[in-house]
C-alpha cells in the first residue's frame, strides 16, 4: 500500500494555518486583545509574517476565522434547526436552559471564551461586529421559532429574561477571573456556586414559562 505523504503544499498550509490560529489564542488569553498584531503572531507562531496575508489576506482575516473557530455559540444553520424541530414541544424552555448552562460552562473553563467577550465589550470593529450579528441571527431563529408563540399573550417575555441571564453570567464570569472578584458573596469560580447559579437559572425559565 503507497503511504500518503507526510508533507506538501496542502497539508503544511493547514499547518501553518493551525499554528497562526494557536498563535492568534495564545496572545490573546495571555495578552489581551491589545496584544495582537502580525508580528507577534508570527513571531509566537514561529513563521513568516508573509504567511499571514498569503493564508488569511490580513491580520483581520486571521482574527476574523479564529473567532469563528473558537466562539462557542458556533452552529451552523442546519444544526439549529434540528435543535429548533427536536423541542417544539415545551416551546424551547429546557434547552434554553441548556444552553445557558453550557455558556456558563465555557466561560468558566475557557479563558479564551472569556477573552473574546471581554474583547467584544471593549473593542469596536468589523469583526468582531459580524460575530454579534451571527450570534443574534442564531438567537433570533431560536426565539421566532421556538419561543415567540408561546409569550405572546403572556406578561412575561422570554427575550429580555434571556439577555439579563446572559449579561449576568458575562459578568459573574469575567469579574471573578480577571479581578478576582466575587459578586453578592458568590464566587462563581467554586463547583458549589456553580450549581447554585444553574439551580438559580432553571428556576427562573420555569417562572418565565409559568
Amino acid at each position: 500500500m503507497t503511504r500518503k505523504p507526510t508533507n506538501g503544499p496542502i497539508r503544511n498550509k493547514e499547518w501553518t494555518k493551525q499554528k497562526l490560529l494557536a498563535a492568534v489564542g495564545k496572545i490573546l488569553k495571555n495578552d489581551g486583545f491589545t496584544g495582537l498584531n502580525i508580528s507577534k503572531v508570527a513571531l509566537q507562531a514561529e513563521v513568516d509574517r508573509k504567511l499571514v496575508y498569503d493564508y488569511f489576506g490580513s491580520m483581520e482575516g486571521l482574527v476574523k476565522e479564529y473567532l469563528n473557530s473558537s466562539d462557542f455559540y458556533t452552529l451552523n444553520i442546519d444544526q439549529s434547526k434540528e435543535i429548533i424541530e427536536q423541542n417544539r414541544g415545551d416551546f424551547g424552555k429546557e434547552v434554553l436552559y441548556h444552553l445557558l448552562q453550557d455558556q456558563l460552562d465555557s466561560l468558566i473553563a475557557n479563558e479564551e471564551m472569556r477573552r473574546i467577550i471581554s474583547w467584544g465589550v471593549c473593542e469596536s470593529s468589523k469583526t468582531l461586529e459580524e460575530l454579534n450579528e451571527r450570534r443574534e441571527y442564531l438567537g433570533e431563529l431560536f426565539f421566532s421559532e421556538l419561543t415567540d408563540e408561546y409569550f405572546k399573550d403572556k406578561d412575561k417575555n422570554i427575550r429580555p429574561v434571556a439577555a439579563l441571564i446572559i449579561g449576568g453570567i458575562y459578568y459573574m464570569t469575567l469579574i471573578a477571573h480577571t479581578n478576582n472578584g466575587m459578586m453578592c458573596g458568590i464566587d462563581i469560580r467554586k463547583a458549589e456556586a456553580q450549581a447554585e447559579v444553574k439551580n438559580t437559572i432553571k428556576q427562573i425559565i420555569e417562572w418565565a414559562y409559568l
